[in-house]
């Protein structure tokens, strides 16, 4: 649960921060920026395996950039139903999922990499050490 929180929180700081790098997406406060991450993520989730399956002819013969506009399209649909949050025109759509998608990668590789450090280890004092040495067929000694 934890970290489904976390990476709400990551994809709606990369939808700010896109709102805020480019003209033809308006986020008008944090509380649709939520929303609109919620259902992004949602889409995501469930409608996008689909979608990715359904063109796959056409993604194999674009080389995989077909998925740009499925990732444009389902943003076009998050921002026709979350109020507060707007795509204009279809070339924003596709920058503006670009741009969410490496903005809220890079936020989510550095949250791994913090929880992945954790709190640091103890360090055995002199005292506590225990030196063994292997004495073959699975003797330690």
């Amino acid at each position: 649960m934890n970290l489904l929180l976390i990476r709400w929180v990551t994809l709606t700081a990369a939808i700010l921060v896109t709102a805020y790098l480019l003209d033809g997406i308006r986020v008008t406060g944090v509380f649709s920026a939520l929303a609109a991450a919620a259902l992004l993520g949602i889409l995501n989730a469930f409608l996008r395996p689909i979608a990715l399956i359904l063109t796959l002819p056409v993604n194999v013969l674009t080389f995989g950039f077909f998925t740009f506009v499925i990732n444009a399209v389902l943003l076009k649909l998050v921002s026709g139903i979350i109020r507060g949050f707007e795509v204009i025109g279809f070339w924003p759509a596709i920058f503006g999922s670009v741009l969410i998608s490496l903005v809220s990668g890079a936020l989510n590789m550095m949250v791994q990499k913090q929880a992945r450090r954790g709190p640091p280890e103890p360090r055995p004092s002199d005292g506590n050490v225990i030196d063994l040495e292997d004495r073959g067929n699975d003797r330690w000694e």
